[in-house]
């Protein structure tokens, strides 16, 4: 009972901290003038995905790496498998054409240099991070030079700065509950793993990688629920390649990351690649750039045959 506890305590605080963090820093950068586009794309970004990197770098410094990396795996299948099946099963969805250009191949890419740099050596190693980490940077100029129509959308409708005081009071709260959040969802994966007798692994991928994408999942529904046409393949996109190269890249520069279950090297990252291929034949079949209830089937059955396996 405690175990849960900690986890359900652990998750509303990453949630709040990470929807705290984004209203300060969207305020800040309004305060300095910034344009929205590059909020959209960078400060937003960070932002959302803030959850998945103090998770992943708490779990790497507290010594269970295999929970920091099964986070963000688990979450990458998640946001496909999991929310974005959710989404296209309540509301049929058009694809930009930005998917096939950039988004896509993108999260491909990231994809493969990540599993190519683990999985030889079973390590992420410092300087493996800082490649990562630059070529997000890289990925994030392109986008602002060539695609600035590609704004990430869930940039908050108000415009106005919130007083300093506020901005403040809201990035130490976020700070603070973040931090807090994770340290109570690492004690209860990790209390949970032991008392389940499963891997550190078996919790990150499942528990803990879907507890940091409910805010994902939460946003989504709400603007299925409103009829928004803010809904993208590409944000979900967009988040997978922020875990990849934001999150585990900074985490590995701050302490290398090793694997320690094979089974995330024999299994995980293979069903990782293999959900992310399929979006690509999945949007072009059997309507070009759309996805329906009929692909959102596909995904969650996709997605509760990787939970059972991983769990048997």
């Amino acid at each position: 009972m405690l175990n849960l506890i900690l986890i359900a305590g652990g998750l509303t605080l990453l949630v709040l901290g990470g929807h705290w963090l984004l209203k300060a820093a969207v305020a800040f950068s309004l305060r300095l003038y910034i344009p929205k586009i590059i909020i959209g794309m960078t400060v937003v970004s960070f932002a959302t995905s803030a959850p998945e990197l103090i998770v992943s770098v708490n779990a790497a410094l507290d010594g269970f790496p295999d929970l920091a990396l099964g986070n963000v795996v688990g979450s990458n299948i998640a946001n496909l498998g999991l929310v974005l099946a959710i989404i296209v099963i309540l509301s049929k969805i058009e694809v930009r054409k930005s998917f096939y250009i950039t988004d896509w191949p993108m999260m491909m890419f990231a994809s493969a240099l990540f599993v190519g740099f683990v999985y030889f050596d079973r390590l992420l190693e410092r300087h493996e991070g800082i490649i990562m980490f630059a070529l997000l940077f890289v990925f994030l100029v392109y986008l602002l030079r060539f695609q600035k129509i590609a704004v990430v959308d869930d940039l908050p409708e108000d415009d106005k700065p919130l007083p300093l005081y506020l901005s403040v009071l809201f990035l130490g709260l976020g700070a603070i509950a973040l931090w807090a959040g994770s340290e109570m969802l690492i004690r209860g994966a990790v209390d949970m793993a032991e008392y389940f007798q499963v891997s550190e692994r078996i919790v990150g991928i499942t528990v803990v990688s879907v507890g940091t994408s409910i805010p994902e999942l939460a946003a989504s529904v709400v603007a299925v629920v409103k009829k928004e046409k803010a809904i993208s393949v590409g944000n979900l996109i967009g988040s997978n390649v922020f875990n990849l190269l934001a999150v585990l890249g900074i985490t590995a520069i701050i302490t290398p990351i090793p694997v320690r279950d094979t089974q995330l090297l024999s299994s995980d990252i293979f069903w990782m690649l293999g959900i992310s291929f399929l979006i690509f034949p999945l949007v072009f079949l059997p309507r070009p750039m759309r996805l329906d209830w009929k692909h959102g089937i596909i995904l969650i059955l996709l997605y509760g045959s990787f939970v059972y396996l991983a769990l048997t």
